[in-house]
């Protein structure tokens, strides 16, 4: 049994120091995820005291988003007179709570339910009772506060619950248990569904009970902070306050204590039975009350309250009635429309086809009733236009079943057709001609032409094609009824164009001369024949903008003909459109072309044009010449282009490449012999020569016994006859030289030969 503590008045003190703590707790202190509750009591003997009792306090939270947890433990007070005078007895603890999950269970006949999340808490404690004359006891809880999202109470954040049982001195006379509710309501129940709960209670003595919607109580505040946290304001009323009891504010006037859940009409409760029935109609979430009144021999001895929390959600039944239509009256109301046929074919569209079992058409037809229960989608054929009632019932006296209202009009047919024309050989608009029919009218006419862009709600429309082609035309008709038809036909719109116009209109140029002749006639497209004479003795057909190559100087006449696909011809001729220059042939000999070098640079040029009245001559980058025959002197080695340039007197050209490699040289030569005396004549040994563009130089010089007694990568440094140049005399002899140099281009050269030194 879980323990209950008593607060006696020495322990003051220290409640005042755990209040003192508790107003420094978070604000989830705030409960704020009650969502209903009751206190029962039962009757376990009498003592020389009093009445003995046990006491048990069910509540129920909403878990899903955290909110506070249960009170661990919970505040309980005992107030002992009448509802409206009465003295505390007792204010006490007691917990920790047993507390149990409830699953919720989808009603019947409903597939799935929103996701939610209900614990149950559970108190129990004992308590002897002596009994007063005319003197009622009131075991008190309370707590604040309710969801925020309740729909049918002003400011639900703010309205704590208050859940009290009364054991009057009548049931304590005759030693009453009270009535305990059966079941906890359920946690959803479904919008626009049937309701039908047993809210019945069982009562150990068999007492008389009386059930109906009552007025839940308010009890805590929001006052989250000492001095006021444990007031009859605060969060966490210690002890819990006296009767009377204030009534909850409903959202009057759509909400009040006997129609909680508004709607029309109104869930009512059986007063004999306890059964809450009727059907939801408002979604949200709703506080209600439930009151049991226990008589015994026509006298009232105590009365139970629940207050709770009911949930109307969206559900998704298991079994829904449904076809295709063309209108629809209402959720189960539907409405097809056959125009120029009798015979309708539903397009049954219910669910879950696995679980209907059976499934039936029933239609007045002539006063009879038609049946079908074969075809998942019934044919029927109605004998002649009118309106028709039927209905689509799916598992008919079973539980989970459903029916749809069907209702059928059959009206007379629209059919819907159209003439055109237009002049196939002038490009002009097309004149559409309505030819529909309809019995009840033609209320509308909607053309779309083919053409993106191209649509018309006139009867008789005007339409001009802005391209030639094959373009499906619909009218679609609509009459009096709404009933519709439609007709396509393919427009060939490929009418002969009224001018032929080509780019460009004139032409000068040089031979060969290429050139676009741009079409830009209309209308014509790939379908028409097309034939171009170019005035140089050739034809191309069936190309609309070609591309011709003139190859000879000239004057030309450029002539098309176009034929439509309908064999209207329209032709042309542009005389004299055409002039083709004399293009002059640019030709040159170089003398030399080959074996020049920096040292060999001078090159004759030989004119060996054609028709050419000038002459620019271009030598690499900087080198000009207007002469015919001109001579060059190139001032550098390497890689050099010569252009020709030759103009014709109409100012054609042409042009002639030629590229010469003027190869840098190398030139060295060494003497044989020195004389190294003083005297100031031939006193080093030194070679000279062109070095133009080198890269490297080195010389060493060896005597006979392979010792080397010179080296320098200086051109301009020669031998004295001293080792090294700075060392001793080298004795007169003959001596060996090596010089390696490397060109401009990367080779590599080679000298050796003697060197003799005469003293």
């Amino acid at each position: 049994m879980p323990t209950t503590m008593i607060i006696p008045p020495q322990r003051a003190l220290l409640k005042g120091l755990a209040l003192f703590f508790l107003a420094f707790l978070p604000y989830f202190v705030a409960a704020m995820h009650i969502i209903g509750g009751e206190i029962t009591y039962e009757f376990l003997g009498q003592t020389p005291t009093g009445n003995r009792y046990r006491f048990t306090m069910y509540i129920y939270r909403d878990c899903n988003g955290g909110g506070a947890q249960f009170d661990n433990p919970a505040n309980f007070a005992i107030y002992r007179g009448t509802y409206q005078t009465n003295i505390l007895v007792e204010e006490f603890r007691s917990g920790p709570p047993s507390i149990t999950p409830i699953t919720p269970v989808p009603p019947e006949c409903i597939s799935s339910i929103p996701n939610v999340c209900v614990e149950q808490g559970i108190y129990t404690f004992e308590r002897t009772l002596p009994v007063v004359l005319n003197q009622n006891y009131y075991i008190v809880y309370q707590r604040c506060c309710r969801n925020n999202t309740i729909n049918n109470i002003v400011n639900p954040r703010d309205v704590g619950a208050t859940y009290f049982a009364e054991v009057t001195y009548e049931a304590q006379v005759a030693q009453n248990n009270s009535p305990v509710f059966k079941e906890f309501p359920p946690v959803i129940i479904c919008n626009n569904f049937p309701l039908k709960f047993d809210h019945s209670a069982r009562d150990a003595d068999g007492d008389f009970l009386v059930y109906k919607f009552c007025t839940p109580h308010v009890g805590g505040g929001r006052i989250l902070n000492e001095p006021g946290l444990s007031s009859c304001d605060g969060a966490i009323p210690d002890p819990p306050c006296a009767p009377p009891f204030d009534p909850v504010p409903f959202t009057s006037p759509t909400y009040d204590a006997l129609n909680p859940m508004g709607g029309n009409p109104r869930v009512n409760i059986n007063p004999a039975t306890g059964f809450i029935t009727g059907t939801p109609n408002r979604l949200g979430q709703f506080v209600v009350g439930v009151c049991v009144e226990e008589y015994r021999n026509g006298v009232l001895l105590s009365t139970l309250k629940r207050d709770f929390q009911f949930n109307v959600a969206d559900c998704q039944p298991t079994v829904v009635a449904n076809i295709k239509e063309d209108t629809l009256l209402g959720p189960k109301a539907f409405v097809v429309t056959s125009c120029g046929s009798n015979k309708v074919v539903f397009q049954n569209e219910s669910k879950d086809q696995s679980q209907i079992s059976y499934f039936e058409w029933i239609f007045d037809i002539g006063g009879k009733q038609v049946k079908d229960s074969t075809k998942w989608n019934a044919e029927f054929v109605f004998p002649d236009t009118g309106l028709y009632a039927g209905k689509l019932i799916l598992n008919p006296g079973k539980q989970c079943g459903d029916t749809a209202n069907i209702y059928v009009r059959i009206f007379p047919e629209v059919k819907a057709n159209y003439s055109y024309k237009y002049d196939t050989c002038v490009a002009g608009p097309v004149t559409f001609t309505d030819a529909s029919f309809g019995i009840a009218g033609l209320k509308s006419w909607r053309w779309a032409f083919g053409n993106p862009g191209g649509f018309s709600n006139d009867r008789n429309p005007i339409y001009q094609y802005p391209i030639p082609g094959n373009f499906p035309a619909r009218l679609t008709v609509t009459d009096f009824n709404g009933c519709k038809d439609d007709q396509t036909y393919v427009i060939p719109w490929f009418p002969a164009p009224q001018v032929i116009i080509v780019e460009p209109n004139t032409f000068n140029g040089c031979a060969p001369a290429d050139i676009l002749f741009n079409n830009l006639t209309f209308p014509i497209d790939s379908n028409y024949r097309i034939t171009w004479d170019f005035g140089d003795g050739t034809t191309l057909k069936n190309v609309i903008s070609p591309v011709h190559r003139y190859e000879k100087p000239g004057l030309y006449s450029v002539g098309i003909d176009i034929v439509s696909p309908f064999n209207c011809p329209v032709s042309d001729t542009f005389p004299n459109w055409i002039r083709v220059d004399v293009t002059p042939t640019a030709d040159f000999l170089c003398n030399p072309d080959s074996g020049l070098t920096n040292l060999n640079n001078i090159v004759r040029f030989a004119d060996r044009s054609q028709n050419a009245f000038r002459w620019d001559w271009l030598f690499g980058a900087v080198g000009k010449s207007t002469q015919r025959n001109p001579t060059y002197a190139f001032p550098d080695t390497g890689l050099v282009t010569v252009r020709q340039i030759v103009t014709h007197e109409s100012g054609c050209r042409d042009t002639m490449f030629k590229t010469l490699d003027i190869k840098p040289e190398i030139r060295w030569h060494m003497p044989n012999a020195f004389t190294p005396n003083s005297d100031g004549t031939n006193e080093e040994f030194l070679g000279k020569g062109f070095l133009f563009g080198a890269q490297g130089f080195s010389m060493s010089i060896w005597n006979r016994w392979g010792e080397r007694v010179f080296q320098t990568n200086n051109p301009d440094e020669g031998w004295n006859g001293r080792v090294n140049n700075t060392g001793g005399l080298a004795p007169p002899g003959v001596y060996v030289y090596l010089v390696n140099i490397t060109g401009p281009r990367g080779e590599r050269l080679e000298y050796k030969g003697f060197a003799t030194i005469v003293r």
